[in-house]
């Protein structure tokens, strides 16, 4: 089953109250909206600020790759800032592959992919608008998977 809530991404998100003037956002990974989801695989989300912090959820084998699939060189274009919270991914380069384990903080630069090695989910701050391109991408490619 494949899940494409709302754009916004914002959905269930509560205010918290002030802090020297200014609204103060915060959300447990299970209150994120789910941005994308594709059987066991989610992407869950809210755009703070011209930043996307997300919490990506994915069983082990899963490649990015078919996500990708009509992006420039057929790779993410966005720079990730992240955490490793649970398992293991390759990520691919076009000069080579780095192995990101629980406990990683990591930035990936733009032109990558990846592959699931376990059950694996990890934390990111990506650039929104990057993002939202690699979204909207992922979503044609699953719907022409769930097609054919």
């Amino acid at each position: 089953m494949l899940i494409f809530p709302d754009e916004t991404g914002l959905a269930g998100l509560r205010e918290t109250g002030q802090q020297k003037g200014r609204t103060t956002m915060r959300a447990t990974i299970n209150e994120l909206p789910v941005m994308l989801e594709a059987g066991p695989s989610s992407i869950r989300g809210v755009d703070w600020g011209e930043l996307r912090l997300s919490v990506v959820t994915v069983p082990a084998g899963t490649d990015f790759a078919p996500l990708l699939k009509g992006l420039p060189n057929d790779r993410c274009q966005g720079p990730h800032w992240g955490y490793v919270l649970k398992g293991r991914v390759r990520i691919q380069y076009a000069d080579g592959d780095e192995v990101l384990s629980q406990g990683d903080f990591y930035y990936m630069p733009p032109n990558h992919s990846g592959i699931a090695e376990e059950d694996t989910q990890f934390l990111e701050i990506v650039p929104q608008d990057l993002h939202q391109e690699f979204l909207v991408n992922a979503r044609r490619n699953l719907e022409a998977m769930a097609r054919a």
